[in-house]
């Protein structure tokens, strides 16, 4: 070894007595005391089929650390996961979470100064969580993607998976499914650990991972616990070994290139709007002056979506695998991917787009003949948005790109689905549902189930929704204009919108407007009053709130004051 490691003390000082004591404890011998040393960053958790496989994982990137002459430790952190955390806070304990989960992977590895570390991803927000901690901390890093879930089969034949639970648990109140019916889909979706199918948050965010090159190559999407999943634990150790002797750390990798290589993946996979802000964090942490949402809405005019994987199309994410995955949107992305983009493994993004094969054009489509003419993420703007807000589409998009109605204006999502199930909310309208923001709930809550319910409803071609809430990856129904900054208890429009105001909203321009004249707002915005975190002051999300940035920024914790709603 020709350089020290930093997890190294001068030999006979106290710190180096009292760490070989308690390695010694574990087993470890003096020998070891000189390796790498490498953290397991293991979400694992009882909770959700997306966390419980990951203990084997765990256990078996240990051998391999070890057998490629490092040490490895296993340290845990907490695992969010959407279906089961939004239950408490409004949803609140889902975003903020991931933050929660990169202050604990530095709290470990910063404490113990380890050399490296082989992150386990999994659910929506490990990924981006431990992207954003690999960035912070600037030390090697691999993120080792851990499959998704498999689905189940109805009677009649039909595939069933969490996104048909989603979707039509919403029309239970109005007729569009039986209780009995719910039942059998819920009972049937999931058959096997991992995360949810199809192109939602999660398995974006794998591919985003592979992207920016930090993963081994081929590595999503990729079946929990298949043999693909399992060569890739086998070669992690080697890999992360490797990279903490070259000294190749996440910021040389995650540079503008990387970046660029994300976005266009995303529009590429027609992947989750959610990506836009954890890549926009995780540049942050990097403290890279990267732009996400400009990035965005550069490439919106030239990267149109090459697959079509549900919820987004037909096509399921077994046979994106199949024909290629990441690495095959890769190659069809062309010239327009820049290959000098470095990776973990310390080749090019262009040496492995180089090796890589696309087995089937029919799923994974060439640049010049995509799947679609329109992007699926769009990034809008406007008087109503003056930062920035985010629509997504679907690939087979035939809704109107423009509509303008009568704002109908909710602060809390139990209030507008049960204005949508009361029959208040109607052709025509623009639900407005504010205060679901990072500080407003705090933490963000989920507008999903409010968009769900105007499905249910049959409303979903009638009725526009605006939000400053996040959205799961599943949603691409309607026009829904998500994550609206500023969110409505800061400073900005959406705060003061009221009932009746026009809305107009127009995606071909990328545009989302309040009709209402200035002097009328600038009435409003006086009468406005300082906004108090729910809550109380003590517990997480009081924290968070106080110290979170707006979305634009990646809605990360650098200590912002949000004292006040007055402009």
């Amino acid at each position: 070894m020709t350089r020290r490691l930093r997890s190294e003390v001068p030999v006979g000082s106290p710190r180096w007595a009292t760490r070989r004591a308690q390695w010694r404890a574990l087993g470890l011998t003096d020998d070891d005391l000189t390796k790498p040393k490498i953290a397991i960053v293991n979400s694992s958790s009882g909770l959700a089929p997306c966390f419980s496989h990951l203990d084997p994982i765990a256990a078996a990137v240990k051998r391999s650390v070890e057998a490629a002459g490092g040490v490895a430790f296993e340290i845990r952190t907490v695992a969010p996961t959407d279906f089961i955390m939004s239950a408490g806070a409004g949803g609140g304990y889902v975003l903020s979470s991931r933050d929660l989960l990169a202050n604990d992977i530095e709290a470990v590895v910063e404490g113990a100064q380890l050399d490296g570390m082989v992150c386990l991803a999994s659910c929506d927000k490990t990924t981006p969580g431990q992207l954003m901690a690999a960035a912070r901390l600037d030390v090697p890093a691999l993120i080792l993607s851990c499959g998704y879930q498999s689905c189940g089969v109805l009677d009649t034949g039909e595939r069933v998976d969490i996104e048909e639970v989603f979707l039509r648990a919403g029309g239970l109140k109005f007729g569009g499914i039986t209780f009995d019916g719910l039942c059998d889909l819920s009972a049937r979706a999931i058959t096997g650990p991992g995360v949810c199918t199809g192109m939602g948050t999660a398995n974006s965010m794998h591919v985003v991972a592979e992207a920016l090159g930090m993963t081994l190559p081929g590595s999503a999407p990729v079946r929990a616990n298949s043999e693909p999943m399992w060569r890739a634990v086998e070669a992690s150790g080697e890999a992360i070994i490797g990279a903490v002797l070259a000294d190749r750390r996440p910021r040389s990798i995650l540079t503008p290139a990387a970046f660029a290589n994300a976005v266009m993946s995303v529009l590429a996979v027609s992947g989750s709007i959610n990506c836009v802000k954890h890549l926009q964090a995780i540049a942050r942490e990097a403290d890279s002056e990267v732009d996400v949402y400009r990035l965005f809405e550069e490439y919106a005019d030239t990267i149109r979506p090459l697959s079509a994987v549900r919820p987004n199309g037909e096509d399921t994410i077994e046979e994106f695998e199949d024909a290629g995955g990441a690495l095959a949107v890769f190659k069809q992305l062309g010239d327009a991917l820049v290959g000098r983009a470095v990776t973990v493994t310390g080749e090019t993004m262009g040496d492995r787009v180089a090796r890589a094969v696309v087995k089937d054009e029919r799923i994974i489509r060439p640049l010049s003949d995509p799947r679609a003419g329109h992007p699926t993420v769009v990034v809008v703007r406007g008087s109503l948005a003056p930062d920035t807000a985010i629509v997504k589409l679907s690939v087979t998009e035939d809704r109107p790109p423009t509509f303008e109605g009568a704002a109908r204006v909710f602060d809390d999502a139990p209030s507008a689905i049960a204005a949508i199930e009361g029959g208040v909310v109607r052709p025509g309208d623009v639900l407005v549902l504010r205060g679901v923001g990072p500080v407003g709930t705090p933490g963000m809550g989920m507008a999903s189930q409010t968009v769900f319910a105007l499905n249910g409803a049959g409303l979903t071609e009638q009725v526009a929704v605006v939000t400053d809430g996040q959205l799961s990856g599943l949603v691409n129904k309607g026009i829904v204009v998500g994550e609206v900054s500023p969110e409505g208890v800061l400073p900005g429009p959406l705060g003061v919108v009221a009932d009746g105001d026009r809305i107009s909203i127009d995606l071909h321009a990328r545009r989302a407007d309040l009709l209402v004249d200035d002097a009328e707002l600038a009435r409003r915005h006086a009468k406005r009053t300082r906004h108090q975190v729910p809550g109380g002051k003590s517990g997480w999300l009081p924290v968070y709130a106080r110290s979170v940035e707006p979305l634009p920024r990646g809605a990360t914790l650098r200590g912002n004051d949000h004292p006040t709603t007055r402009p």
